[in-house]
């Protein structure tokens, strides 16, 4: 259990046997009355944000949550397929689930999957994957103003701004929680 004073940004806690993660915790102590603890939680299931107000001395369960580095194998109609790397179990997260993490998802990167209850409800992505680039526009001589840019689609169809000087035969390096571009992978 988590007392209001233990509460901050990024803790997992349980409501009405659902996973949620602080987003945003405010302690306020007004002139007048008692102190208490404004958050807002977001589901780690359903993505719903809640915006609750705690009195202190109030508590909530921690969220029965289990992280294991897996590797993703393939995409189909089921899902996302993910699998053990030591007793090769496999489990399956829905695209609904993943959300755009999954246009990061190449076959064999390895990610940490968060299950609830031993049912797997989303991912934690590296950092930094390294993608190949699927298209881009040529750079046409005389548009090489500072700091201008094309869009380059990649090969799981996301699309990250890059400098005029990246080619279509190029592998990038692209930062997950940003989806930005930074740098050329040789």
């Amino acid at each position: 259990m988590y007392d209001t004073n233990q509460f901050r940004k990024g803790l997992k806690v349980e409501i009405d046997g659902e996973p949620y993660i602080m987003t945003d915790c405010q302690f306020v102590k007004p002139g007048k009355g008692n102190a208490f603890t404004r958050t807002k939680l977001k589901s780690l299931i359903s993505g719903n944000v809640l915006d609750r107000t705690y009195k202190t001395g109030e508590r909530l369960d921690k969220a029965n949550l289990e992280e294991m580095t897996m590797q993703f194998l393939y995409e189909d109609a089921d899902g996302h397929h993910f699998m053990d790397t030591t007793t090769f179990e496999q489990v399956v997260i829905s695209a609904k689930n993943l959300g755009d993490q999954k246009l990061y998802l190449m076959p064999e990167i390895e990610v940490e999957v968060l299950f609830h209850n031993n049912i797997p409800i989303s991912i934690e992505l590296p950092n930094f994957v390294v993608m190949a680039i699927a298209h881009t526009e040529p750079a046409v001589k005389g548009d090489t103003a500072t700091g201008a840019t094309k869009d380059a689609t990649l090969v799981t169809g996301l699309v990250v701004k890059v400098p005029l000087f990246v080619s279509g035969d190029e592998k990038l390096k692209v930062d997950t929680r940003t989806g930005e571009y930074v740098e050329r992978v040789k």
